[in-house]
């Protein structure tokens, strides 16, 4: 099962399509390369798979896995689909950290009665923003820090379409996640000022039309 959001882009994770506690988890995929927005808890990595097949992607296209940020509904699975599908980790450095020393407080892996088993990230993100390089397309990294220290979210163009993916637009903030409420609304800010068309959000699916991506921003502000 899948969702199809753009020709180019699915949902491939959450809600229905995987374990009930996964995050949503994205595929994008370019002509024979393809990348996956977070990786859900790691209770449904076949799920997952077949999900990508299921779009009409050979699971081995995958080339990338990236995080938006070290939370364990969105990074539980990383380590097992990097290893079924031979792929690499993209994160922010802020967030990177959390991931390869295994913090399971940071993560919220305790929120889920868990540990994060650490994981090494390919590639860091480092300051504000970075390209990353798709098939023939370019998928731009945005640090929008708030809800942890090292969030991003990922733009890409589709279908003449500009898809925000923004996994934690909505939050929440807490002390164990280190999440900063003036970074966090400065970065709501920053995401209305993008002029997404679509918002791919992790838990409260997706937004379609400027105005609509817009409301739902500016409803956390």
């Amino acid at each position: 099962m899948s969702m199809r959001i753009t020709s180019e882009i699915f949902q491939v994770g959450g809600n229905e399509l995987s374990a009930p506690e996964d995050t949503a988890v994205y595929l994008i995929s370019s002509g024979k390369s393809a990348a996956l927005v977070d990786a859900g808890c790691g209770n449904s990595v076949g799920m997952i798979c077949d999900n990508i097949h299921a779009c009409g992607v050979d699971p081995s296209n995958v080339e990338l896995i990236l995080l938006t940020h070290c939370h364990f509904d969105h990074t539980g699975g990383a380590k097992a689909l990097q290893g079924r599908l031979d792929c690499r980790i993209v994160a922010h450095k802020e967030d990177a950290r959390f991931l390869e020393s295994g913090a399971s407080d940071v993560t919220a892996a305790t929120w889920y009665g868990a540990t994060l088993e650490p994981l090494i990230v390919d590639r860091k993100i480092t300051g504000s923003r970075a390209d990353i390089q798709l098939g023939d397309n370019i998928i731009q990294a945005i640090h929008t820090p708030g809800h942890s220290p090292g969030s991003v979210v990922y733009v890409a163009e589709s279908d003449g379409l500009r898809v925000l993916f923004g996994q934690d637009v909505h939050g929440p903030l807490h002390p164990s996640f280190l999440s900063n409420k003036k970074k966090y609304h400065a970065s709501l800010e920053l995401l209305i000022s993008l002029e997404a068309d679509i918002l791919c959000e992790g838990h409260f699916g997706v937004y379609r039309g400027k105005k609509e991506v817009r409301r739902f921003i500016e409803s956390y502000l």
